[in-house]
């Protein structure tokens, strides 16, 4: 009788087992199909962008081809279009603006994400940094006309009075220019890191921290050495964001560099980028010109798509020597 009635619970839960499970098995393909339909559209989305770039910019390709990339000179009335200044200014603006933002954004990041002051000191000050990403570049390149530029010029002309002799300072301060553009990338940039690098930190598990010190480690040690090796390739990809976004920054470029067509090793000087160029010259430019704009857009994507490679070779160089 305990037999049977064994054998009968059993079969119970078993019938139950199987009639909860298929529900469950709908619902889990089901969204295995839904992400899987958004990861192909998403990839379908940035393929019909870039083809379709390619295509509007189609005759400025073969107008000019790879000397496109390789001459300084843009004339819209003979037809005469090179971005070489443009991709100049982008690079050196953006590298600027990583030598300030990384250093500053994970210095942030290490002091929020440890217990350095109470964590309501901490969230307001994180919540300070977070409203700097809110912030339309339109007002910071407004900013950087009326406030920065005039608060700066002290220390440009220190800069050219003290250290001209180095080519980077050689010339005669005058606002705008690549250095100004620079510190402006740095600021807004700097949230992103702050924010990504700091979620990595503090998603490391606590045993690295505890096992760190009981080893005899100090505080700094273990930062330095176990926390930020754990979490170089979340700190690598905030570093990335940001730099995306200092690459393709528009309007804030378009009032601070200068705009000048003309690559000078020199700071201090005028410059144009990618973004400011297009931003610029778009409204008024004519179908030739929109075509050698649109190249200028595709050019930008691939500089982008050139660092992702590089970060992600990064990444799994370093995860190799680990």
């Amino acid at each position: 009788m305990t037999s049977a009635t064994g054998t009968n619970l059993f079969r119970q839960k078993t019938n139950t087992i199987e009639k909860r499970s298929t529900p469950i098995r709908i619902v889990d393909q089901t969204f295995y199909w839904l992400t899987l339909t958004f990861a192909v559209g998403l990839g379908v989305v940035l393929t019909w962008i870039v083809l379709n770039v390619a295509m509007q910019a189609m005759p400025a390709i073969q107008a000019n081809g790879f000397s496109f990339l390789m001459t300084t000179t843009w004339d819209p009335v003979r037809n005469i279009y090179g971005v070489l200044p443009q991709i100049y200014g982008t690079l050196v603006s953006s590298i600027i603006a990583l030598l300030i933002a990384v250093p500053m954004g994970l210095g942030v990041a290490v002091f929020l994400s440890e217990d350095f002051l109470p964590p309501q000191v901490q969230n307001a000050i994180a919540f300070a940094t977070e409203l700097l990403a809110a912030v339309p570049s339109v007002v910071y390149g407004l900013w950087g006309i009326f406030v920065l530029i005039p608060f700066l010029r002290p220390f440009f002309n220190f800069l050219h009075d003290n250290l001209g002799w180095i080519p980077l300072f050689s010339t005669t301060p005058r606002g705008n220019s690549l250095l100004t553009l620079g510190i402006v990338l740095a600021i807004m940039i700097i949230p992103t890191i702050i924010a990504i690098s700091r979620g990595t930190l503090k998603s490391l598990p606590p045993e690295l921290r505890s096992g760190s010190m009981a080893l005899g480690a100090t505080r700094w040690e273990t930062i330095l050495k176990v926390l930020i090796p754990a979490g170089f390739s979340g700190i690598v990809g905030s570093v990335m964001l940001a730099l995306g976004r200092a690459l393709g920054e528009t309007m804030a470029a378009a009032m601070i560099v200068g705009n000048t067509n003309r690559i000078s090793i020199s700071i201090l000087d005028p410059g144009a980028t990618i973004a400011s160029l297009i931003a610029s010259q778009f409204g008024e430019a004519g179908r030739v010109q929109v075509a050698a704009l649109l190249y200028a857009g595709l050019v930008l994507m691939i500089l982008t798509l050139l660092v992702n490679i590089l970060a992600e070779y990064i990444i799994k160089r370093f995860q190799n020597v680990e």
